[in-house]
């Protein structure tokens, strides 16, 4: 079999992030600052911004905001001739108020009825995504509808039938679906994968695996069966679990400006260490970019390889 066009696939929906400077509220709000955003998206602009071969699937309307968003993935150097261009429907926004203690970051969601929800499975060039050494799929997508749910299922056999791996991120979403239907949709989607991601909240909100960090990471893996299971732990940083070998990697210090997208970065580092064979700097890299993508606005992150390199080795500078 020839080698795969493609380091990592995906598909989800993107969104326009329209938000609200830190300190102002959004019902006074004057001006908005827009960023395109989704989980997926996320992962695979990073990863491309690595040098990795990447390819984003979805559905976008064809009008200026659909344009955006396409445009954020081919400048990160996304592959994009898997999208589905709409000539109506709408992409979906959220609004987001950032917000220091007391209170915490508000995220109001308009994404109802989105072109990404209309997306049937008959529309996807399956030979397109499949044509990989890795697919990436996350929670988010299957609670959007019943279309993208069964989109991500069928993903998942197909994957599985032609011996593709994946990697899967919980990411659960409290205003998409409740946790038990979560927990149980979600189940049967992340057993066997390749990467398993989860956060410390998600694993003990949706599958019950609570205790210390080890028991966390080793009831996530007996749950899904997944060769890997990264489980994150906030300031803690991240542990990885294969069921031989510990990994644990502490969070980077950071002066937190944005939160958003933070995950996206760590599950890219991960697999960015994967793709290489080396899950111990994937790791490494993981918890790096988790720290850029907090120091940074917008949830995609911007970095290349010799900052990534640096940075996970300590260095706060480029040599010159």
């Amino acid at each position: 079999m020839s080698n795969p066009r493609f380091d990592v696939t995906t598909f989800g929906e993107m969104l326009l992030r329209l938000s609200v400077p830190s300190g102002k509220r959004l019902e006074q709000a004057t001006q908005l600052d827009v960023y395109p955003a989704g989980a997926e998206a996320n992962v695979v602009t990073l990863l491309a911004r690595l040098e990795r071969q990447t390819c984003w699937l979805g559905a976008l309307p064809k009008d200026p905001t659909g344009r955006l968003a396409g445009n954020a993935l081919r400048v990160a150097g996304v592959d994009t001739s898997g999208i589905c261009w709409r000539a109506s429907g709408r992409m979906g926004t959220y609004y987001v108020e950032f917000g220091e203690p007391p209170r915490g970051i508000q995220v109001t969601y308009d994404r109802a009825h989105s072109c990404a929800t209309q997306w049937d499975k008959k529309e996807i060039e399956w030979d397109l995504l499949l044509d990989t050494r890795l697919i990436h799929l996350t929670g988010i997508t299957p609670p959007l509808s019943s279309s993208c749910r069964e989109v991500v299922f069928e993903a998942v056999k197909r994957a599985k039938d032609r011996g593709v791996p994946v990697s899967f991120d919980v990411n659960y979403r409290q205003k998409l679906w409740p946790e038990a239907e979560a927990a149980a949709a979600l189940l049967p989607l992340i057993q066997n994968v390749e990467i398993l991601f989860c956060s410390q909240a998600d694993a003990a909100r949706l599958f019950h695996c609570t205790g210390s960090m080890q028991e966390i990471a080793q009831g996530m893996l007996e749950l899904s069966k997944a060769r890997h299971a990264v489980v994150t732990f906030a300031d803690q940083g991240a542990l990885l679990w294969n069921g031989k070998e510990w990994e644990h990697e502490p969070a980077r210090p950071t002066n937190i400006i944005d939160r958003l997208g933070a995950g996206d970065a760590l599950a890219a580092g991960v697999i960015h260490g994967w793709l290489d064979g080396d899950l111990s700097a994937g790791l490494r890299y993981g918890v790096t970019l988790s720290a850029l993508a907090l120091s940074q606005y917008g949830d995609m992150v911007v970095t290349n390889k010799a900052e990534l390199l640096a940075l996970s080795q300590g260095s706060s500078t480029l040599s010159r």
